[in-house]
Protein backbone atom coordinates (compact mmCIF):
# COMPACT_ATOMS: atom_id res chain seq x y z
CA UNK A 1 0.00 0.00 0.00
CA UNK A 2 2.87 2.21 -0.59
CA UNK A 3 1.64 5.87 -2.27
CA UNK A 4 2.82 9.69 -2.56
CA UNK A 5 2.63 11.60 0.89
CA UNK A 6 0.46 14.01 -0.99
CA UNK A 7 -2.28 11.58 -2.04
CA UNK A 8 -5.31 11.10 -0.79
CA UNK A 9 -8.12 8.50 -0.53
CA UNK A 10 -11.81 7.95 -0.79
CA UNK A 11 -13.64 5.49 1.51
CA UNK A 12 -13.73 3.20 -0.99
CA UNK A 13 -10.23 3.63 -2.84
CA UNK A 14 -8.35 2.58 0.24
CA UNK A 15 -10.92 -0.02 1.45
CA UNK A 16 -9.75 -1.48 -2.66
CA UNK A 17 -6.36 -0.66 -2.17
CA UNK A 18 -6.28 -2.12 1.10
CA UNK A 19 -8.42 -5.66 0.63
CA UNK A 20 -11.27 -4.08 3.24
CA UNK A 21 -14.25 -3.49 3.28
CA UNK A 22 -16.08 0.84 3.33
CA UNK A 23 -17.76 -0.49 6.48
CA UNK A 24 -14.60 -1.67 8.12
CA UNK A 25 -13.16 1.55 7.76
CA UNK A 26 -16.31 3.57 8.28
CA UNK A 27 -16.50 1.62 11.61
CA UNK A 28 -12.87 2.04 12.25
CA UNK A 29 -13.40 5.77 12.20
CA UNK A 30 -16.61 5.74 14.21
CA UNK A 31 -14.65 3.88 17.26
CA UNK A 32 -11.72 6.32 16.94
CA UNK A 33 -9.63 3.54 15.72
CA UNK A 34 -8.61 5.25 12.01
CA UNK A 35 -9.84 8.50 12.13
CA UNK A 36 -9.51 10.87 8.36
CA UNK A 37 -9.75 14.06 7.68
CA UNK A 38 -12.86 15.31 6.21
CA UNK A 39 -14.09 17.32 2.66
CA UNK A 40 -16.12 20.04 2.37
CA UNK A 41 -18.98 18.00 1.59
CA UNK A 42 -18.39 15.80 4.30
CA UNK A 43 -17.22 12.44 2.99
CA UNK A 44 -14.05 11.10 4.53
CA UNK A 45 -10.34 11.74 2.85
CA UNK A 46 -7.77 9.21 3.62
CA UNK A 47 -3.81 10.48 3.52
CA UNK A 48 -0.86 8.79 3.25
CA UNK A 49 -0.51 8.84 7.18
CA UNK A 50 -3.97 7.13 7.55
CA UNK A 51 -2.39 4.40 5.15
CA UNK A 52 0.11 3.74 7.13
CA UNK A 53 -1.66 3.69 10.17
CA UNK A 54 -4.27 1.18 8.84
CA UNK A 55 -1.20 -1.15 7.35
CA UNK A 56 -0.19 -1.40 11.39
CA UNK A 57 -4.01 -1.97 12.45
CA UNK A 58 -4.34 -4.92 10.03
CA UNK A 59 -0.94 -6.18 10.36
CA UNK A 60 -2.11 -6.38 14.64
CA UNK A 61 -5.83 -7.86 13.47
CA UNK A 62 -4.00 -10.83 11.27
CA UNK A 63 -1.95 -11.58 14.25
CA UNK A 64 -5.09 -11.53 16.65
CA UNK A 65 -4.22 -8.64 18.43
CA UNK A 66 -7.76 -6.98 19.73
CA UNK A 67 -8.65 -4.07 18.67
CA UNK A 68 -8.75 -2.40 22.20
CA UNK A 69 -5.01 -3.46 22.21
CA UNK A 70 -4.24 -1.82 18.51
CA UNK A 71 -5.66 1.35 19.65
CA UNK A 72 -3.83 1.49 22.83
CA UNK A 73 -0.54 0.91 21.37
CA UNK A 74 -0.56 2.74 18.05
CA UNK A 75 -1.60 6.14 20.55
CA UNK A 76 1.66 5.54 22.22
CA UNK A 77 4.18 7.81 21.46
CA UNK A 78 7.01 5.09 22.00
CA UNK A 79 4.99 2.66 20.05
CA UNK A 80 7.24 -0.02 18.35
CA UNK A 81 5.91 -2.35 16.19
CA UNK A 82 8.31 -5.00 16.57
CA UNK A 83 8.46 -5.02 20.15
CA UNK A 84 4.71 -5.47 20.38
CA UNK A 85 4.35 -8.37 17.97
CA UNK A 86 6.99 -10.02 20.05
CA UNK A 87 4.83 -9.25 22.95
CA UNK A 88 1.99 -10.86 21.43
CA UNK A 89 3.90 -13.55 20.06
CA UNK A 90 5.23 -14.43 23.73
CA UNK A 91 1.41 -14.20 24.54
CA UNK A 92 -0.03 -16.66 21.92
CA UNK A 93 2.90 -19.33 22.66
CA UNK A 94 1.94 -19.45 26.13
CA UNK A 95 -1.95 -19.67 25.59
CA UNK A 96 -0.76 -22.31 22.81
CA UNK A 97 1.17 -24.30 25.98
CA UNK A 98 -2.16 -24.31 28.14
CA UNK A 99 -4.38 -25.07 25.42
CA UNK A 100 -2.30 -27.91 24.62
CA UNK A 101 -2.19 -28.90 28.07
CA UNK A 102 -6.13 -28.66 28.30
CA UNK A 103 -6.36 -30.86 25.13
CA UNK A 104 -4.67 -33.74 26.70
CA UNK A 105 -6.59 -33.40 30.00
CA UNK A 106 -9.62 -33.50 28.05
CA UNK A 107 -8.35 -36.54 26.17
CA UNK A 108 -7.28 -38.16 29.60
CA UNK A 109 -10.67 -37.30 30.90
CA UNK A 110 -12.60 -38.67 27.92
CA UNK A 111 -10.71 -41.75 27.97
CA UNK A 112 -11.54 -42.43 31.50
CA UNK A 113 -14.93 -42.08 30.97
CA UNK A 114 -15.37 -44.28 28.56
CA UNK A 115 -13.31 -47.07 30.16
CA UNK A 116 -15.51 -46.22 33.32
CA UNK A 117 -18.79 -46.56 31.11
CA UNK A 118 -17.42 -50.22 30.31
CA UNK A 119 -16.82 -51.75 34.42
CA UNK A 120 -19.37 -52.91 36.23
CA UNK A 121 -20.89 -51.50 39.59
CA UNK A 122 -17.95 -52.97 41.81
CA UNK A 123 -15.23 -51.66 39.49
CA UNK A 124 -16.91 -48.37 39.21
CA UNK A 125 -17.34 -48.11 42.79
CA UNK A 126 -13.85 -48.96 43.39
CA UNK A 127 -12.36 -46.36 40.73
CA UNK A 128 -14.50 -43.57 42.51
CA UNK A 129 -12.76 -44.25 45.73
CA UNK A 130 -9.71 -44.55 44.34
CA UNK A 131 -10.50 -41.39 42.53
CA UNK A 132 -11.64 -39.56 45.68
CA UNK A 133 -8.18 -40.97 47.55
CA UNK A 134 -6.30 -38.97 44.81
CA UNK A 135 -8.20 -35.84 44.53
CA UNK A 136 -7.45 -35.40 48.73
CA UNK A 137 -4.26 -35.81 48.16
CA UNK A 138 -3.32 -33.51 45.41
CA UNK A 139 -5.35 -31.21 47.27
CA UNK A 140 -5.09 -31.75 50.90
CA UNK A 141 -1.96 -34.72 51.03
CA UNK A 142 1.03 -32.45 51.61
CA UNK A 143 -0.12 -30.14 54.42
CA UNK A 144 -2.03 -33.18 55.98
CA UNK A 145 0.88 -34.99 56.17
CA UNK A 146 3.11 -32.29 57.54
CA UNK A 147 0.16 -32.26 60.35
CA UNK A 148 -0.73 -35.32 61.12
CA UNK A 149 2.55 -37.34 59.60
CA UNK A 150 2.31 -40.12 56.73
CA UNK A 151 1.30 -43.06 58.85
CA UNK A 152 -2.04 -41.08 59.52
CA UNK A 153 -2.92 -40.09 56.46
CA UNK A 154 -1.96 -43.64 54.55
CA UNK A 155 -4.19 -45.55 57.67
CA UNK A 156 -7.11 -43.01 56.78
CA UNK A 157 -6.54 -43.55 53.02
CA UNK A 158 -6.36 -47.27 53.71
CA UNK A 159 -9.86 -47.22 55.71
CA UNK A 160 -11.45 -45.20 52.51
CA UNK A 161 -10.31 -47.79 50.30
CA UNK A 162 -11.61 -50.75 52.34
CA UNK A 163 -15.26 -49.00 52.75
CA UNK A 164 -18.05 -50.67 51.38
CA UNK A 165 -20.41 -49.68 49.14
CA UNK A 166 -22.90 -49.14 52.09
CA UNK A 167 -20.98 -47.31 54.36
CA UNK A 168 -19.52 -45.08 51.84
CA UNK A 169 -23.18 -44.13 50.72
CA UNK A 170 -23.70 -43.15 54.53
CA UNK A 171 -20.27 -41.05 54.94
CA UNK A 172 -21.49 -39.70 51.61
CA UNK A 173 -24.88 -38.97 53.31
CA UNK A 174 -23.74 -38.20 56.81
CA UNK A 175 -21.22 -35.03 54.49
CA UNK A 176 -24.76 -34.00 53.13
CA UNK A 177 -26.68 -33.95 56.46
CA UNK A 178 -24.20 -32.11 58.13
CA UNK A 179 -24.24 -29.01 55.82
CA UNK A 180 -28.59 -29.09 55.47
CA UNK A 181 -28.25 -29.09 59.77
CA UNK A 182 -25.75 -26.30 59.48
CA UNK A 183 -28.21 -23.81 57.66
CA UNK A 184 -30.83 -24.99 60.14
CA UNK A 185 -28.51 -24.55 63.02
CA UNK A 186 -27.42 -21.01 61.49
CA UNK A 187 -30.54 -19.59 61.52
CA UNK A 188 -31.47 -20.07 65.28
CA UNK A 189 -27.98 -17.82 65.78
CA UNK A 190 -27.17 -19.74 68.40
CA UNK A 191 -23.72 -21.97 68.77
CA UNK A 192 -25.45 -23.99 71.67
CA UNK A 193 -28.88 -24.82 70.28
CA UNK A 194 -30.13 -27.87 69.93
CA UNK A 195 -29.94 -27.86 66.25
CA UNK A 196 -26.08 -26.53 66.93
CA UNK A 197 -25.31 -29.66 69.03
CA UNK A 198 -26.66 -32.33 66.47
CA UNK A 199 -24.22 -30.90 64.06
CA UNK A 200 -21.57 -30.90 66.35
CA UNK A 201 -22.14 -34.50 66.85
CA UNK A 202 -22.36 -35.29 63.00
CA UNK A 203 -19.13 -33.74 62.74
CA UNK A 204 -17.52 -35.70 65.18
CA UNK A 205 -18.79 -38.61 63.42
CA UNK A 206 -17.79 -37.54 60.39
CA UNK A 207 -13.89 -36.93 61.62
CA UNK A 208 -14.49 -40.78 63.31
CA UNK A 209 -15.21 -42.13 60.00
CA UNK A 210 -12.16 -40.97 58.47
CA UNK A 211 -9.81 -40.67 61.22
CA UNK A 212 -10.95 -44.10 62.96
CA UNK A 213 -12.40 -43.96 66.19
CA UNK A 214 -8.64 -44.34 67.89
CA UNK A 215 -7.33 -41.45 66.53
CA UNK A 216 -10.62 -39.00 67.12
CA UNK A 217 -9.63 -36.68 70.30
CA UNK A 218 -11.86 -33.66 71.45
CA UNK A 219 -8.75 -31.23 71.19
CA UNK A 220 -7.62 -32.47 67.63
CA UNK A 221 -11.66 -31.89 66.58
CA UNK A 222 -11.31 -28.71 67.88
CA UNK A 223 -7.79 -27.96 66.22
CA UNK A 224 -9.32 -29.00 62.64
CA UNK A 225 -11.89 -26.39 63.26
CA UNK A 226 -9.55 -23.38 63.66
CA UNK A 227 -7.46 -24.82 60.68
CA UNK A 228 -10.68 -24.29 58.75
CA UNK A 229 -10.93 -20.60 59.45
CA UNK A 230 -7.23 -20.13 58.34
CA UNK A 231 -7.94 -22.08 55.01
CA UNK A 232 -9.53 -20.57 52.06
CA UNK A 233 -10.31 -24.00 50.55
CA UNK A 234 -12.69 -24.87 53.60
CA UNK A 235 -14.23 -21.62 54.02
CA UNK A 236 -15.45 -21.66 50.12
CA UNK A 237 -16.27 -25.56 50.68
CA UNK A 238 -18.86 -24.58 53.68
CA UNK A 239 -19.98 -21.03 53.07
CA UNK A 240 -20.42 -22.08 49.50
CA UNK A 241 -22.83 -24.71 50.29
CA UNK A 242 -24.58 -22.66 53.13
CA UNK A 243 -24.09 -19.93 53.15
CA UNK A 244 -21.46 -16.55 54.28
CA UNK A 245 -20.58 -17.02 57.72
CA UNK A 246 -20.83 -20.35 57.43
CA UNK A 247 -17.45 -21.73 58.46
CA UNK A 248 -16.74 -19.65 61.30
CA UNK A 249 -19.92 -20.28 62.63
CA UNK A 250 -19.28 -24.30 62.36
CA UNK A 251 -16.35 -23.35 64.33
CA UNK A 252 -18.18 -21.63 67.31
CA UNK A 253 -20.59 -24.73 67.17
CA UNK A 254 -17.54 -26.86 67.62
CA UNK A 255 -15.78 -25.00 70.61
CA UNK A 256 -19.51 -24.60 72.36
CA UNK A 257 -20.14 -28.73 72.38
CA UNK A 258 -17.25 -30.63 71.79
CA UNK A 259 -15.09 -30.85 74.85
Amino acid sequence: MGAPVDRTYTTKELADLAGVSSRTLRYYDQIGLLVPARAANGYRVYNAADMHRLQHILLLRSCGVPLESVEDALDRSDFDLASMLQEHLTLLCRQRKELDETIATARIAVAGLEAFGKMDDKERFERIKKQSVADFENEYGQEARSLYGDAAIDEANERMLGMSKTAWDAKEELEQRIKDSLIVAMATGDPASPESRLVAGMHAQWIKVHWGEGAYTPEAHRSLAQGYLADPRFVEYYDGACGDGATEFLCRIIEANIE
